[in-house]
C-alpha cells in the first residue's frame, strides 16, 4: 500500500518495485544516493545555463556582423531573415537542449522520489539540491542571468 501521508521509516520503495529498502544499510545507501542525484541535478543546471549563455554570446556576435550581401536582405525583410548561427553557436544550442533534456528527466525523477513520501527521502534531496546550489550555482547570482523572456509578466 502506497502511503498518502510523510512517514518515517526505514522501509521505502523508490521509483522502481525492486528499489526497496528493508535495513539500515539499504536505507542509508538509497538517501545517499539521492542526495547526490539531487546534487547532480544542480550541477547539470550550471552547465545548461552555461551552455545557453555560450550559445546566446554566440548568437549575438553573429547577428552584430552580417555578411555585406545579406544585409540589404535582410532590411527588405526583417522579420523572415534568421540570424546566422556559427557551428559554435549551433553545437552550444544543441548541448543545451541535450542538458534541459537530461535535467529535466533528473529533475521528474526526484519529484517521483519524494512522492513515496519517506520523511528521509524528502530530506535528502532537499539537503542534495541545497548543497548542490551552494557548491555549482551560487556564483551565478552575482553574474548575468540569462531570460528566456525579458517581459517581467511573462
Amino acid at each position: 500500500m502506497m502511503h498518502m501521508t510523510l512517514y518515517w521509516s526505514r522501509y521505502v520503495t523508490l521509483l522502481f518495485d525492486s528499489w526497496r529498502t528493508d535495513s539500515w544499510p539499504s536505507y542509508l545507501l538509497s538517501l545517499a544516493a539521492c542526495f547526490l542525484f539531487s546534487a547532480f541535478y544542480q550541477y547539470l543546471e550550471d552547465r545548461r545555463l552555461r551552455f545557453r549563455s555560450l550559445a546566446s554570446s554566440s548568437s549575438a556576435a553573429a547577428a552584430a556582423s552580417p555578411p555585406p550581401a545579406s544585409a540589404a536582405a535582410a532590411e527588405a525583410s526583417p522579420l523572415l531573415q534568421k540570424a546566422g548561427a556559427s557551428g559554435l553557436a549551433r553545437s552550444a544550442r544543441v548541448g543545451a537542449a541535450l542538458l534541459f533534456g537530461a535535467n529535466s528527466a533528473i529533475g521528474y525523477l526526484l519529484m517521483l522520489a519524494i512522492m513515496s513520501f519517506n520523511g528521509g527521502v524528502f530530506l535528502a534531496i532537499v539537503a542534495g539540491l541545497t548543497v548542490g546550489y551552494y557548491v555549482f550555482r551560487f556564483a551565478d547570482e552575482g553574474g548575468a542571468v540569462v531570460v528566456d523572456n525579458p517581459c517581467a509578466c511573462a
